[in-house]
């Protein structure tokens, strides 16, 4: 019989999760992990766990190292332009692109798009699924006619979405958007306009929180559509409030993002991770207090890909919190100008920079140095993550954020303790049999069980 944590047997590390009889055991390489009654554990260390692990060891592998090494890109985050009509204070992409920065003309748009139908359908041979295009930003909808041509276009090529501040948005465009299943993402960071206001603003400093709440009521049963909200030391303390918002406007969907530190302005907002912790945990429960009472389940999408990828997995859809992350290996990202970067985080960053998609062959592209920089960043090269439990659920992101913040990519996130706690947190509402309120409609049916046993 092999024994756990010895040199013949695997290395298994136990984690306190705060649930009253449980803690949480994991074998790091392999992402697996079990639920263990508290007097039980010198028991486990050495009983049918173990053995057990050792007979699909192999498969456990193979679906991590293929979730890791094995997938190929099948989204576009696409920059249409690089120009926003907001100056929001944390935005990732530095504020002269912005200000001054080129538009993508028309042919340029359709010229681009067909050359990413050539990679996706002639040289991967997509079969099964159709790719997704995201129109991002800056703000894509400033060149909302020339957009919306480009779906006209290629909707029978790419699954499109648009990231959008909503404030070009009129009933015109969101009635054509839903006549074309264009999935949307409005950002909003508040749930009132004293706040909202503050970080979300025009170049004259006015924000939009009444026209973005119109909007709101426009979408409101729309499936394809979720909020973005990103979380700084502005709005950190009205997480909870967001759920509720979420509710009375009739959501279903909601992202709450930590504000990412590519730019000096989000490294000047980032909320302490003590804080963010404690509000962003209110905001699940909140959530749970609101399924007890109404029956109204609202998913916070981020959270709810890192309880689905403990679950299992490759039933996670954002590719964030695992190394290497998916930026450069399952999507890419096209600037205005055409250059084509690991993702959109990395705009701003010339050394990022692959080459220029109106000029190279996109394979050859995706497999150079500034690509291979992202895509071969593993926690296992990076102190301390090494040696942590929980390596595989986190990732250690985001690239980009790290390299602003750090100066290199091998280091860990600036939000490694809020990342932990929420992990925790996610393992708690397992030991507690809550995890399916947090997850979307019919998620177990993306997932298979490969293994089951009662300890």
């Amino acid at each position: 019989m092999k024994y756990a944590n010895t040199g013949y047997g695997p290395n298994f590390l136990f984690l306190e999760i705060g649930a009253k009889d449980y803690v949480v055991t994991v074998e790091p390489d392999t992402a697996f992990w079990a639920l263990v009654e508290k007097d039980s554990l010198s028991e486990v260390l050495k009983g049918e766990l173990i053995e057990e692990f050792e007979k699909k060891k192999e498969d456990f592998q193979k679906e991590i190292d293929y979730l890791r090494f094995g997938l190929k890109p099948s989204a576009v985050y696409f920059n249409p332009t690089e120009r926003c009509n907001f100056n929001c204070p944390y935005c990732y992409i530095p504020e002269e692109i912005r200000k001054n920065g080129k538009t993508m003309k028309r042919e340029e748009i359709l010229e681009a798009l067909g050359k990413l139908k050539f990679y996706f359908y002639e040289e991967l041979k997509l079969t099964n699924f159709k790719p997704q295009v995201i129109f991002h930003g800056s703000e894509p909808l400033l060149t909302k006619e020339e957009v919306f041509y480009a779906i006209e276009c290629f909707s029978k090529d790419f699954i499109f979405g648009i990231q959008t501040n909503g404030t070009l948005l009129e009933k015109d465009d969101i009635k054509f958007l839903k006549e074309k299943g264009v999935s949307l993402g409005l950002s909003l960071d508040a749930p009132f306009k004293e706040v909202a206001d503050l970080t979300r603003k025009n170049w004259a400093g006015k924000g939009a929180f009444e026209k973005i709440s119109k909007v709101l009521g426009e979408l409101r049963d729309y499936p394809a559509f979720n909020v973005i909200a990103t979380i700084t030391k502005v709005n950190v303390n009205y997480l909870p409030e967001m759920i509720d918002f979420s509710e009375k406007e009739g959501l279903s969907f909601i992202m709450l993002n930590p504000v990412r530190l590519t730019q000096k302005g989000g490294q000047e907002l980032k909320p302490e991770d003590e804080k963010l912790t404690y509000y962003f945990i209110k905001a699940l429960e909140k959530i749970y207090e609101i399924f007890e009472k109404k029956g109204k389940k609202i998913v916070v999408t981020n959270f709810a890909n890192l309880l689905a990828g403990i679950i299992g997995p490759t039933t996670r859809k954002l590719m964030c919190d695992i190394s290497p992350c998916g930026g450069g290996r399952c999507f890419f990202a096209v600037s205005a100008k055409g250059e084509v970067f690991p993702c959109s985080e990395f705009i701003g960053f010339e050394e990022f920079k692959g080459g220029n998609l109106f000029k190279e062959d996109l394979s050859e592209i995706l497999e150079s140095f500034p690509f291979k920089e992202v895509t071969q960043r593993k926690v296992e090269d990076i102190i301390p993550c090494y040696r942590c439990a929980l390596r595989n659920f986190c990732g250690a992101p985001c690239p980009a954020e790290v390299y602003a913040f750090k100066g290199s990519l091998k280091a860990p996130s600036p939000y490694c303790a809020f990342y932990e706690e929420l992990i925790r947190y996610a393992f708690k509402l397992i030991a507690e049999g809550k995890e399916e309120i947090y997850l979307w409609k019919d998620w177990e049916v993306e997932t298979k069980e490969i293994f089951k046993l009662a300890i």
